[in-house]
């Protein structure tokens, strides 16, 4: 009987092995690609075989470092955000404002009920409108204290922000990097099919809602009952949330109020200035410096306490680079075009409601390879559009199953440089989340399902 779960770095080394055996195992092949718009976009029909790129023992070695170099904007934005946060934890200010929250709810019972549903929906919503995504390792660092405040735990701090962005993501209705791209290439109005897809956002959020408080609710009446109860055992005593002396000063409200400004200015950027993890980094930085300075914090704290921050997210960034090799080694190797080809062609002997499952399977399959909204749409849909048109499937269904494809296995792939950094920054073991998350993945796979028929079988859009 297995005593313990491997750690994640060796479940991703696994994961690389047999992504190794795969590209001797599947043919190397190529699509022909056009740059259109700064993006390479894939020629449909121009398949063909190339020489064999099989990757061996060099690989495995090799694919660390080259994850590293990929991802290595992600990392550092990672070690710098991190560093600043801990300057404003250093503060004492959240744990403060969190204190606040705690009495605020003693005395006010029913306002606790409404604090997830309504975090949950407006994480979803940057999920929808921006493709929230990298920003959740951010707001990671707030909502697990907050969830532990209110007596859950670290499992649905992490879930307000990243399951809530997540089913935000694959029930979105105008989020540029992932609709806007495959409506563009599929040769679709911007923002048309608006309507339908807000109706899949609101039941996703729904259901997403509905099962973190039921869960919520569970461990707040059996802590014991956590999936994660002996990890937030020691981390609640780390927060100091029960002291006694954490009072809001005016100095920790100006801090609080410096981080609701940054993130404020966070979704501003991000949606209408088309700030990216340069911009986001600044702006983080620059929050911890202002929060330094309004809390008359030491230059030596302040260095002391972003440099312990930094090393926090060792683990986070180490996790980030390991899987992003896992994706360089299937590109070496020249099989994802071939993955894409088979199955793109296996697909024309089946009715229209099936062959839309096909497809939508198909997108989450390939995402285990290409944990990207963006670089799926650019791979996927130059031959996803004309063929639908070959099946009887309207270009906009197959915007749809893509974006079902891509944003909810994101939730679950060991692939997702995002998971599995916001599940170490948590230090929340895979394999307890895949218990958790499990369910609710299903749940939302089975509605997907159900989604994609309605513009099958009972109307055109």
């Amino acid at each position: 009987m297995l005593k313990k779960f491997p750690d994640t770095i060796i479940i991703i080394q696994a994961i690389l092995l047999v992504f190794i055996a795969l590209t001797w195992l599947i043919p190397a092949g190529e699509f022909s690609r056009v740059e259109i718009d700064g993006r390479m976009i894939i020629e449909p029909g121009t398949f063909t075989k190339v020489d064999p790129s099989p990757q061996g023992l060099g690989a495995f070695f090799m694919a660390p470092i080259k994850g590293f170099m990929s991802a290595a904007q992600i990392i550092a934005f990672v070690f710098l955000v991190g560093g600043a946060f801990t300057i404003v934890t250093r503060t004492g200010a959240i744990d403060a404002g969190l204190q606040y929250i705690i009495r605020l709810s003693e005395k006010h019972p029913h306002y606790k009920n409404w604090v997830l549903p309504l975090m949950i929906t407006l994480f979803s919503l940057g999920g929808a409108t921006f493709g929230m995504s990298e920003e959740t390792l951010v707001f990671v660092l707030i909502t697990i204290p907050l969830a532990l405040t209110l007596g859950y735990d670290s499992i649905v701090g992490v879930a307000i922000t990243f399951v809530g962005a997540g089913v935000g993501f694959a029930g979105a209705f105008i989020n540029p990097f992932t609709i806007g791209i495959a409506q563009g290439i599929a040769e679709l109005t911007p923002a048309s099919g608006m309507g339908y897809r807000i109706v899949v956002w609101l039941v996703m959020t729904t259901l997403a809602i509905v099962y973190i408080m039921r869960y919520a609710h569970k461990i707040e009446k059996k802590p014991e009952a956590s999936l994660v109860h002996n990890i937030d055992q020691s981390r609640d005593q780390s927060l100091g949330l029960h002291s006694d002396n954490l009072e809001l000063t005016r100095s920790r409200k100006l801090v609080l109020m410096t981080l609701m400004l940054t993130l404020i200015g966070l979704v501003v950027g991000v949606s209408y200035l088309g700030w990216y993890i340069n911009e986001i980094s600044g702006l983080f930085i620059g929050m911890g410096m202002v929060a330094s300075l309004v809390s008359r914090l030491s230059a030596d704290d302040t260095i002391k306490a972003f440099v312990a921050g930094a090393k926090d997210m060792m683990t986070a960034a180490l996790i980030i680079g390991l899987a992003k090799g896992l994706v360089v080694v299937a590109e070496d190797g020249k099989i994802i075009d071939t993955i894409l080809n088979g199955i793109a062609g296996g697909t024309r002997d089946f009715p229209a409601y099936v062959n839309v499952q096909v497809m939508f399977a198909f997108q989450s399959f390939l995402n285990f390879f290409v944990p990207s909204g963006s670089g799926q749409a650019a791979l996927t849909m130059p031959i996803m559009a004309p063929l639908s048109d070959l099946l009887g499937i309207s270009r906009q269904t197959a915007v749809l199953a893509y974006q079902f494809g891509d944003g909810l296995s994101n939730m679950v792939i060991p692939t997702s440089g995002i998971l599995m950094g916001v599940l170490s920054i948590a230090r929340v073991p895979y394999h307890l989340w895949m218990k958790w998350m499990l369910p609710l993945f299903l749940i939302l796979t089975l509605v997907a399902m159900l989604m994609l028929l309605p513009p099958i079988l009972m109307f055109e859009w």
